[in-house]
């Protein structure tokens, strides 16, 4: 018991350890993330790691979490920013978009989409909860520029919805490489939809 608490006294500060892990993700690649890997990296052991995490889904979720927390604050940044509401919404069709092939946050985004099928409810809650943050953002931003009259009056929550739809489409395609779709055709596309479906005012 007293080996247990000084490990835990001693242990790397949880962010560290979520930080490390998509590192590892950024440079080797998923499949190359092991708990006994990892735990060199941190210098811990597998089980401490266990310990603290209690299995490799959950690591995955919380360095998601952990990512996603830091994409909100740069999203939050970008549309609190000034410029128009077009403006602002293709920042965060950007900061949405991955940066190319393997990139690591959409890399482990894909994978927990993939264990998610297994998933208890608690998981799936607090995948539904980074999903709806994207969500209610993009949908305060299209109905400040319909306010605004820079965009058509259509239901925010639903253009939003297809939306994402389709940014998620694209970004899978980026994220995995497929041939014909990289990052500034997916940009090139999504902006002329937006200027077809929500700045051509009547």
């Amino acid at each position: 018991m007293a080996g247990a608490a000084r490990a835990r006294r001693n242990a790397p500060p949880r962010e560290e350890v979520l930080a490390s892990a998509m590192d590892m993700i950024a440079e080797r690649g998923l499949e190359k993330l092991t708990m006994a890997g990892l735990g060199r990296e941190v210098g811990m052991s597998s089980g401490h790691l266990l310990y603290y995490f209690r299995s490799k889904d959950e690591l995955l979720l919380q360095t998601l979490e952990w990512s996603e927390g830091r994409l909100g604050a740069e999203r939050a940044r970008l549309l609190s920013s000034e410029g128009t509401a077009r403006e602002r919404l293709d920042a965060y069709v950007d900061l949405y978009v991955p940066d190319g092939h393997r990139d690591p946050h959409w890399t482990l985004w894909l994978e927990v989409w993939n264990r998610s099928q297994n998933a208890d409810d608690d998981a799936r809650a607090r995948q539904a909860a980074i999903e709806g943050a994207w969500h209610r953002d993009l949908v305060a931003l299209i109905a400040e520029g319909i306010s605004h009259g820079e965009f058509r009056a259509v239901d925010p929550d639903r253009f939003a919805a297809r939306l994402r739809a389709l940014l998620d489409g694209f970004s899978i395609h980026v994220a995995i490489g497929l041939r014909g779709t990289d990052r500034a055709q997916t940009l090139a596309h999504v902006r002329e939809f937006l200027d077809d479906a929500l700045c051509a005012l009547a």
